[in-house]
């Protein structure tokens, strides 16, 4: 089998993997990061969503050995120990998720949206979360959330 060297979260990761393994599921089943859900099998949903080399993609469309080298972020490093990214504390002040299984992708393309647009409209915000599916909220709350997270964001660069 191949070998994968990658940074996820930081950290240094090396393991062997199949071919065809998918990185959502060399994150959940080799590295135990559960917190990047899969949904729906066909790259619909957006549950899956990581930052890879700093962009949002669906984890479910993209090889492990596509991710040669490169650097990963699951939703399990964002927070700075007990401290929320900001992404994720705006979704938790706005009441921007119900049962959480899609908030790990929407928290993951919100935070990828801030840092190519720090300033987004309304309707950018929804055009930008449109892969990501919610069956729970009506993404009124998600997009008040990436809203807020982006006021404050601002707010800080500018301090």
């Amino acid at each position: 089998m191949p070998g994968l060297s990658l940074q996820v979260n930081g950290r240094q990761v090396a393991d062997e993997v199949a071919p065809h393994t998918l990185l959502v599921d060399f994150l959940r089943k080799q590295l135990a990061l559960s917190g990047t859900h899969v949904g729906c099998d066909t790259s619909q949903c957006g549950a899956c969503v990581v930052l890879l080399n700093g962009d949002s993609v669906k984890a479910c469309t993209v090889l492990a050995l596509q991710a040669q080298g490169g650097k990963v972020t699951t939703i399990e490093g964002l927070s700075a120990g007990a401290e929320l990214h900001p992404v994720q504390a705006a979704f938790r002040e706005m009441h921007a998720l119900q049962c959480g299984f899609c908030t790990p992708g929407m928290i993951m393309s919100a935070v990828d949206l801030l840092a190519k647009n720090p300033d987004p409209s309304e309707t950018e915000i929804r055009s930008w979360l449109k892969g990501n599916l919610c069956r729970c909220t009506g993404y009124h709350n998600i997009v008040k959330a990436v809203q807020l997270a982006a006021g404050q964001t601002r707010q800080s660069a500018a301090a």
